[in-house]
């Protein structure tokens, strides 16, 4: 394992933290009025998204963690289990609910995703900020519901399940834009 000093910490860099593996996300140099200089470290744990911040000394180190990013093809998924698949050597790789969780209505078959692995083992799925889907069907189509709709906002179902609220103009089979991070309509894409 290769040793990282605290002095050579930068943001980025992938570390073991209480046995975990972490993204340092920034560092600070401290060189108080008296006494050690020190860094104060944000560091981000790859399995629970927890952020956390702790101080070093110089002469503290972190072991590096054997992380790899790899791009796979979402291909399909099942009850239990979402498939990815290398398009190098066609091996395929299955993602279960802790990994994936609420970031499988987003999922678009035959896209590429990262998939982050650790000791050889998936522990998180990145997916773009934006995704563009269609929508499948409106849900709220009664004119009460629009009349009692002071947001003037429709419920629909998109092409990969997620049910959303979008303006009262979006029709069916409309291409919209979606924030991923809130799950909040974006914007209409034009044909």
């Amino acid at each position: 394992m290769i040793i990282h000093y605290s002095n050579n910490f930068k943001s980025g860099l992938k570390v073991l933290f209480d046995k975990k593996p972490c993204c340092i996300e920034s560092v600070e140099f401290v060189k108080p009025g008296k006494g050690q200089v020190f860094y104060r470290v944000k560091l981000r744990k790859l399995i629970t998204n927890q952020l956390i911040e702790k101080t070093f000394r110089s002469t503290d180190f972190l072991y590096s963690a054997n992380i790899i990013d790899t791009k796979l093809t979402y291909i399909y998924h099942d009850d239990n289990f979402w498939y990815f698949m290398n398009d190098k050597n066609f091996d395929q790789l299955s993602l279960d609910k802790t990994i994936v969780k609420n970031k499988s209505k987003w999922l678009i078959e035959q896209n590429q995703y990262t998939i982050t692995l650790w000791n050889e083992q998936p522990i998180s799925i990145s997916i773009k900020n934006f995704v563009t889907l269609q929508v499948k069907r409106i849900i709220s189509q009664n004119k009460s519901d629009y009349m009692t709709n002071t947001k003037n906002f429709q419920l629909c179902q998109l092409n990969t399940g997620a049910i959303i609220k979008v303006p009262l103009f979006i029709q069916v089979k409309d291409m919209i834009k979606i924030d991923t991070r809130t799950g909040e309509y974006n914007s209409r894409i034009k044909k």
